[in-house]
């Protein structure tokens, strides 16, 4: 692809590049060659960007704004690394290819360009979308319905009844519909309640490898447009999760939690059941929430607090050697 393509590609403007370089593909600052592009978002690669090789590099307007190399001026660097990597790896087009050893029951409805990789199994009244691609091991269980080009990687599950919409990926080993954990104490035993309900996964979610959503108990668990979940996620029965919302990898969400619209979890962050949690909340990693959170921030710790405080505790609880020192000096022991 030459620079200038480039360029149009990602909305950039070139300096000190010929427009009609070659770029065979993207690569990190200190490995790329000098056919390759890279892009510099994070300033702890500095050292990186002044000896990297690459024949193009992605800068934002503010960043070393004045140059003597090659690159490419765009507003989110990481963004434009992003459009110029799918260019490179589209995803991969099906072709109806349905492997000898899948069992698909005569009930299933496929579209004629679902491919169906070794030792699948796709259960009754099953409805799968043109596009779709099932890797090998997958299990589609009765009732349930896949949208149009949907990705499900080796040995991800799909219960009953369950829907995922469009564009949906299920990365390796995920499981979509496993019971919630739902039981009622009858005095001697844990009485299993049955989970009646479904999971609907909206269109553009992206599940990670080996998480899992349970179905709700009774009525839905709600997966919304666009969310990303990283690997080994819990998502409990009943949560409700707001379209654009992105989770690091080992959160947990209990039961009946509702979560809003374009929040960002970190990691092995755990939340209480029956929960609100309002649209855009950044929850930091290994966070604990108890209760409800307002729209709009940020929060730390455990139990989870506005971040601002958050680093007043921990600035404190560093500091509590001393401070015992002091106090047992005045109180005398």
């Amino acid at each position: 692809m030459f620079l200038h393509d480039i360029a149009e590609l990602v909305g950039g403007k070139l300096e000190y590049a010929d427009p009609e370089s070659d770029i065979t593909g993207v690569n990190t600052l200190e490995h790329a060659a000098s056919d390759q592009a890279s892009f510099l978002a994070n300033m702890r690669y500095k050292t990186q960007f002044e000896t990297s090789r690459a024949g193009v590099i992605f800068l934002n307007h503010k960043t070393f704004p004045k140059v003597s190399r090659p690159v490419l001026r765009v507003a989110d660097p990481y963004l434009a690394f992003a459009m110029l990597q799918r260019h490179y790896h589209p995803a991969k087009q099906t072709s109806g290819l349905r492997h000898a050893s899948a069992v698909i029951d005569a009930t299933a409805c496929l579209a004629e360009d679902v491919d169906v990789g070794p030792l699948v199994m796709i259960g009754k009244n099953v409805h799968i979308g043109s596009g779709s691609r099932i890797g090998s091991g997958c299990i589609v269980e009765d009732d349930a319905r896949i949208g149009d080009l949907c990705v499900l990687h080796s040995r991800a599950v799909v219960g009953t009844s369950c829907e995922l919409g469009n564009n949906v990926i299920l990365q390796a080993g995920s499981v979509i519909g496993s019971d919630g954990f739902g039981y009622a104490w009858t005095g001697r035993e844990h009485l299993k309640i049955p989970q009646t309900g479904r999971v609907l996964l909206e269109d553009g979610v992206e599940i990670g490898a080996n998480t899992c959503i349970d179905r709700g108990a009774i009525g839905d668990t709600v997966i919304g447009q666009g969310v990303k979940l990283d690997n080994l996620i819990q998502i409990g029965h009943n949560v409700k999760i707001g379209a654009y919302s992105i989770m690091a990898s080992q959160v947990g969400i209990s039961g009946s939690t509702v979560i809003g619209q374009g929040c960002q979890f970190g990691g092995q962050v755990g939340t209480a059941g029956h929960l609100h949690i309002g649209d855009g909340c950044k929850i930091a990693a290994k966070s604990g929430v108890p209760g409800d959170l307002e729209a709009g921030g940020t929060y730390a710790g455990i139990p989870a607090m506005p971040h601002r405080l958050w680093l007043k505790v921990s600035a404190i609880t560093l500091r509590l050697p001393d401070l015992w020192k002091t106090f047992g000096t005045h109180s005398g022991k």
